[in-house]
């Protein structure tokens, strides 16, 4: 279970610097994976088509004849994907939320599913610190569990400016768990005698990405897919201010998210270290504007199933790209820790989101 990002710098292959390689090659790899990604969702539905991509990233990276390609000519292309796709991605899962939809939920279930949030990243990024996970996993990891898996982690990444390998590492230990969860929750609503409506607030609050979260309730009927799809979209609106909250804890420390743990004695990225960066990123601004469209009922039905079909591709090609990053053998440096890590958030934010729903039903 155990996944550690490789550490893979695309300036350099074989020693000397390589220049002048384009994007063409990545992307058209990626776009490759998501074709397979989608076409293997096709055969076994149960299989979201986000977590495919990162399967068949992490595969591709690992598979002889194209570890070499991926490392030299394909890398600008697939982060990329991983990094600028992902942000059009997350700017365009705003159209999935409405705030009416959000405002019905009621005010003890919009309490309680911030209390799971502040608990799952709290929690989450605490034990990761203690565990000595390096660079910026532990605050990655627990803002994909805490708020929604793979897209969360690319925004807080964009605005942190991670390492690439962080993230990646980050996005392989929350799909494999997101995944788990969608064959562990069915089984365990009939012993912790769940309603449908319950079971389907438990897997919104606690399962990470939307596709897991529609893949878990849907085995519980309309009613639970429902109520788990609404309760999941409450948390997707807290990435706004959770991201604002990072970036005012930056400029508080006087340094950019980048150059945390480094100092502050040269330029990180290109950037002065007094750089300041904006309290909402653009393609946070983007998000806050597509829930805001949406929430207008302007546009129709045909729309809104189109943006939300390119979301979709998006996040997978930078899924797909980020997966690509993963780089197995390195396991025994942090391979227990990041295990350890993913097992002990899972069991947090499950028993969170499980006593949240039985105060609030």
């Amino acid at each position: 279970m155990a996944l550690v990002g490789s550490r893979v710098r695309p300036v350099a292959i074989g020693g000397r610097a390589r220049t002048g390689r384009g994007p063409v090659p990545g992307l058209a790899l990626a776009a490759a994976g998501v074709g397979v990604a989608w076409l293997v969702h096709l055969a076994v539905p149960a299989v979201p088509m986000l977590t495919a991509a990162v399967v068949l990233g992490v595969a591709a990276a690992h598979t002889p004849w194209l570890r070499a390609r991926i490392r030299g000519r394909c890398r600008p292309g697939l982060t990329l994907a991983a990094k600028r796709l992902m942000r059009v991605g997350v700017v365009l899962l705003g159209l999935k939320l409405s705030l009416s939809d959000v405002l019905g939920l009621g005010w003890r279930t919009v309490a309680m599913v911030l209390a799971v949030v502040a608990a799952t990243l709290a929690g989450t990024w605490w034990l990761g610190r203690r565990l000595g996970l390096p660079g910026d996993q532990p605050v990655l990891i627990a803002t994909g569990y805490a708020i929604c898996g793979a897209s969360a982690i690319g925004a807080v990444g964009a605005v942190r400016d991670s390492d690439e390998d962080d993230a990646a590492t980050s996005v392989a230990l929350v799909t494999l768990c997101g995944t788990l969860a969608i064959a562990v929750l069915p089984l365990l609503q009939g012993p912790l005698g769940l309603s449908d409506a319950q079971f389907g607030r438990w897997v919104g609050a606690g399962v990470h990405d939307v596709g897991q979260v529609v893949a878990a309730a849907q085995t519980a009927g309309p009613a639970a897919l429902g109520e788990a799809v609404l309760v999941k979209l409450m948390r997707v609106a807290l990435l706004a201010p959770l991201v604002a909250a990072l970036v005012l804890a930056a400029r508080r420390r006087g340094r950019t998210a980048a150059a945390r743990g480094r100092g502050c004695a040269a330029p990180v990225g290109g950037r002065p270290t007094g750089h300041r960066p904006p309290l909402v990123p653009l393609f946070v601004a983007g998000f806050l504007a597509m829930v805001a469209l949406r929430t207008t009922g302007w546009l129709p039905a045909p729309a809104l199933d189109a943006a939300g079909t390119a979301q979709e591709l998006l996040l997978a090609a930078a899924l797909f790209g980020l997966g690509s990053a993963v780089h197995l053998p390195t396991l025994s440096r942090t391979g227990a820790r990041v295990a350890a890590l993913g097992l002990t958030a899972w069991v947090i934010v499950a028993a969170a989101s499980y006593a949240g729903v039985l105060l609030t039903t």
